[in-house]
């Protein structure tokens, strides 16, 4: 399973991006998919997620700014990102867990600096 992360960058306080990640195979085919981020020198903190089951969760720290989304033709996770504050800056991971093996993998990470 590969998962591609995509859609960092420097974005000012109050600013947007939005983050993408593909996944090799069916979107569907996992347990849950989600966003995972790690500001520098801290552990790294789950952001949001969806599980197979249809339900979405977010982070109280996040709640209300972002969004998750799918896109199943093109087996592709968003993490729609709005009104950014500077303790919004970490690399942030896709993560998607496999419901036969229990597996977690994950994407290679992109890096958000929300800076004025």
């Amino acid at each position: 399973v590969q998962l591609q992360a995509s859609g960092g960058g420097l974005v000012q306080p109050g600013g947007s991006l939005r983050l993408s990640c593909a996944a090799s195979r069916s979107i569907f085919s996992f347990n849950a998919l989600g966003w995972y981020r790690q500001a520098p020198g801290k552990q790294r903190e789950w952001v949001a997620s969806f599980t197979s089951g249809g339900r979405f969760d977010y982070a109280d720290s996040v709640k209300g700014r972002f969004t998750i989304s799918r896109d199943k033709p093109k087996n592709t996770v968003y993490l729609q990102m709005t009104n950014l504050k500077p303790e919004d800056t970490a690399v942030y991971y896709c993560n998607a867990v496999d419901p036969d093996s229990g597996n977690a993998y994950w994407g290679q990470g992109t890096l958000v600096t929300v800076s004025s």
